[in-house]
């Protein structure tokens, strides 16, 4: 029996539709619905991941773990929230595995748990997260949840760690988290900055936790993310795959602070969360480069997908998911 938590999240859904490819059909925690093309493809739980005692059950009889569950926010007022389900319930997981004897564990982390070289180097799996080398409580909680899988593997735990970049899927909500992005361009958004990042296919990150699965690989963490790219280049690509204008306007770091704070004004009035924060937009000026080098020497026949070609995929599925002028 495999368990996959955070079902109903971006890469959880991505991951119950590959495991449904292989001819698995696995246990899935969710919290409040399914969505309607995912109620036949798992053995669906509802569960918290701060629920002990419906975490204890739900691990019952399973003997491979994905842990996909967790948050990501980079509202001031959502910290709390953070910690409680990237580190506390990441920590109620791992017990939860060891309690059970699963034989193996994929967690998945983020790079942003690896903290930021500035001095242009690539980030990669070595590289030792400090408080200065982050800007985010998110990264912090990341981390931190890191660290309860490797308490875990110090108890003999199985486990290994991957830690994505910008994961984009047309299974993700485009109201949230990183495809909303894809909403914001195609709605027009002026800005675009010359910051640098990495982006990966939640296809290839799910190819990858399934092949590391399988593997022998264990007590190791891995970087996957296909490209790194400027924002401006990925807004300009969603953009001419949506057919709309791309965004004219660069933001300069002083523009920067002027937009968040707006974001931030126009949030109190909408009561949705602000596109862009304090945190995203220092984010978006920087430059973050990373190797996925590591991944590749572990899995030889992995292939990462074109960037260019996941956009498109995505904006084509978008198109067509909200009837969107072609």
């Amino acid at each position: 029996m495999v368990l996959v938590t955070g079902g109903t999240g971006l890469l959880g859904a991505h991951l119950i539709l590959h495991l449904h490819q292989l001819g698995i059909v696995p246990r899935a925690i969710y919290r409040q619905s399914i969505p309607p093309g995912l109620q036949q493809l798992a053995h669906w739980v509802q569960a918290d991941l701060l629920d002990v005692v419906a975490l204890e059950a739900a691990m019952e009889g399973v003997s491979q773990v994905y842990h996909c569950a967790g948050m990501v926010s980079f509202v001031s007022s959502q910290k709390n929230q953070l910690y409680k389900v990237n580190v506390e319930g990441t920590a109620n997981v791992v017990n939860a595995a060891l309690a059970a004897r699963v034989q193996k564990l994929v967690h998945v982390s983020s790079v942003a748990a690896l903290g930021r070289k500035r001095q242009g180097q690539p980030i990669a799996e070595d590289l030792q997260w400090t408080p200065e080398t982050s800007n985010s409580t998110y990264a912090r909680t990341k981390y931190l949840g890191e660290m309860e899988v490797w308490r875990g593997i110090g108890e003999g735990l199985n486990a290994v760690i991957v830690n994505p970049s910008i994961i984009f899927g047309e299974q993700g909500n485009w109201e949230v988290g990183s495809m909303r992005m894809f909403k914001t361009v195609h709605s027009g958004f002026p800005w675009y900055s010359t910051g640098t990042t990495g982006f990966v296919d939640a296809n290839d990150v799910v190819l990858a936790m399934t092949q590391l699965m399988q593997s022998e690989h264990t007590a190791q963490r891995f970087v996957v993310s296909a490209e790194n790219a400027m924002y401006r280049d990925v807004f300009f690509m969603i953009a001419d795959a949506f057919g709309t204008k791309r965004p004219h306007k660069k933001v300069s770091a002083l523009a920067a602070a002027l937009v968040w704070r707006l974001a931030a004004v126009a949030s109190f009035f909408t009561q949705k969360a602000p596109f862009i924060t304090k945190e995203t937009a220092r984010t978006s000026l920087a430059e973050s480069r990373f190797s996925h080098s590591k991944l590749l020497a572990a899995l030889p026949q992995f292939q990462f997908t074109p960037l260019a070609s996941t956009i498109k995929r995505i904006c084509q599925h978008y198109q067509h998911q909200h009837n969107l002028a072609v």
